[in-house]
């Protein structure tokens, strides 16, 4: 699509709001202001018990992002020290209010979620809370036995802690990379990274000795190897698996990863599947990366005229827990409001009635329509070896997108005043992208090195979406 016909299909971004100033907010725009007002119950958590007699919180604690001293504008992920705390305040508040469930990975916050959740929840006793992680051995020199246990280990020291509530296979799906650099397939990554190492086999020997409670795996990418993972259920005998679901991956997902490279399940496959099996759910990304928190306006206006006073946040919370299998919802949540308003969503969880529920899938069905980079901001991409913050290229271009301050060029037969509104919103995008990404991290650095294609979980083509932002 030539550029011009790209922006004019963005719709909103007619030149009827180039007036608007691209780095201002949109007053229909719900964003971390559009949060629920209100106390948060202590004693209304809404808890699950699955066929493994686990009772979970229906809220999960994502360690994935989290407050740092010094956050610059690649948010909580800064190379900062981590506030240790606010983490503790965070974590405090959570259990409280009923929240029992903590879940990391080694490589979460540059490899500090661990220690950080570890420093935590040792001021807890062990029997308030559940903690969860996951064997991380995607660099290649891990895909062995030797590497992996030591990951495992590692873990259980981080944490401090004698045995994990839950541990999990961490990005069954993936392709991956050799030590020589080569592109390895996604199932012959699996393969050789659980297979073949015996770690499959050795979690399953510390499920035996009490060292890991329930074993699992989360998976992202290729369906196929989903299908073979639940195909070892038998001999394996999987406690739990981890998804993304939200009203968007429900039935779209495979229309969002055809821009990014196809293959992806909807989630409606994946929970059938594992329903089937009796296997609980956990669910990772009901926000989709924090894009169903601020959504297009329509989809904003829709949501506000049902229930004025809850957020747009709490819609996608509500439909992550709706499934009757869902044993967890995962959030990162980094500012204290994030936590409260999830905590009141859940405390207790509302189910969705018949008309909410073809509601949302009304809104899914027009949003997909938007052209979107589906990054949900987990940061695996990062760092990447020339500076760019790939991140947050694609959070400021989709916050045009849904704004409608991406405007289109006027045609040649333009008159002047036309001419100059698009000069004047031109020079406020720039400035905006200026505020949002500093110069040497924006998408015109990129060289297409292919570096961060093996490591996305949504698979997104990162060197076409940045050359597409750069000539934006």
């Amino acid at each position: 699509m030539e550029r011009r016909d790209f922006l004019k299909s963005l719709g909103a971004g007619a030149l009827a709001t180039a007036a608007m100033a691209a780095g201002c907010k949109n007053p229909n725009a719900t964003n971390a202001e559009g949060f629920s007002l209100g106390e948060v119950p202590t004693d209304k958590m809404t808890y699950r018990t699955g066929t493994h007699g686990e009772r979970v919180s229906l809220l999960g604690y994502g360690f994935m992002r989290l407050p740092s001293l010094e956050e610059g504008k690649d948010g909580n992920q800064s190379e900062g020290d981590l506030d240790q705390e606010r983490i503790n305040q965070l974590t405090d508040y959570a259990i409280e209010h009923g929240l029992n469930l903590f879940d990391t990975a080694p490589r979460y916050c540059k490899a500090r979620s661990e220690t950080a959740l570890g420093l935590a929840l040792k001021r807890h006793r062990r029997e308030e809370f559940l903690v969860s992680t996951k064997l991380s051995n995607q660099n290649p020199s891990l895909w062995n036995y030797k590497g992996s246990v030591e990951m495992f280990e590692q873990s259980l020291e981080r944490l401090q802690v004698d045995y994990l509530d839950f541990y999990m296979l961490h990005c069954v799906g993936l392709p991956g990379r050799d030590t020589e650099g080569n592109m390895v397939e996604p199932m012959e990554t699996f393969q050789r990274r659980f297979v073949d190492s015996g770690m499959i086999e050795f979690l399953m020997q510390q499920r035996a000795k009490g060292r890991i409670r329930n074993l699992g795996f989360s998976y992202h990418g290729d369906v196929k190897v989903f299908d073979h993972a639940l195909s070892m259920h038998e001999q394996v005998h999987w406690d739990h698996v981890l998804i993304q679901h939200n009203y968007i991956n429900w039935q779209h997902a495979s229309d969002l990863s055809e821009d990014a490279g196809g293959g992806d399940a909807n989630s409606e496959y994946l929970y059938g599947e594992l329903a089937k099996r009796d296997i609980p759910i956990f669910v990772m990304e009901p926000l989709l990366g924090g894009q169903l928190a601020s959504l297009p306006d329509f989809a904003v206006e829709e949501l506000k005229k049902r229930e004025p006073q809850q957020s747009v946040a709490s819609w996608a919370f509500r439909f992550a827990g709706n499934q009757p299998r869902i044993l967890t919802v995962l959030s990162g949540m980094t500012y204290m409001e994030h936590l409260q308003d999830n905590l009141r969503t859940m405390s207790p969880h509302k189910p969705l009635s018949e008309d909410e529920l073809s509601m949302l899938s009304s809104i899914a069905d027009r949003y997909v329509g938007y052209p979107l980079v589906p990054c949900t901001g987990c940061q695996y991409c990062m760092p990447c070896p020339y500076g760019i913050d790939i991140p947050g290229n694609f959070a400021h271009y989709n916050k045009m997108v849904n704004e409608g301050l991406l405007v289109a060029e006027p045609d040649d037969n333009a008159d002047g005043d036309e001419r100059r509104a698009y000069r004047r919103a031109r020079r406020q995008y720039l400035k905006s992208y200026n505020r949002a990404v500093e110069p040497e991290r924006q998408a015109d650095h990129c060289i297409g090195c292919g570096r961060c294609l093996h490591e996305c979980p949504q698979r997104i083509n990162i060197p076409a979406k940045l050359a597409m932002i750069e000539n934006l």
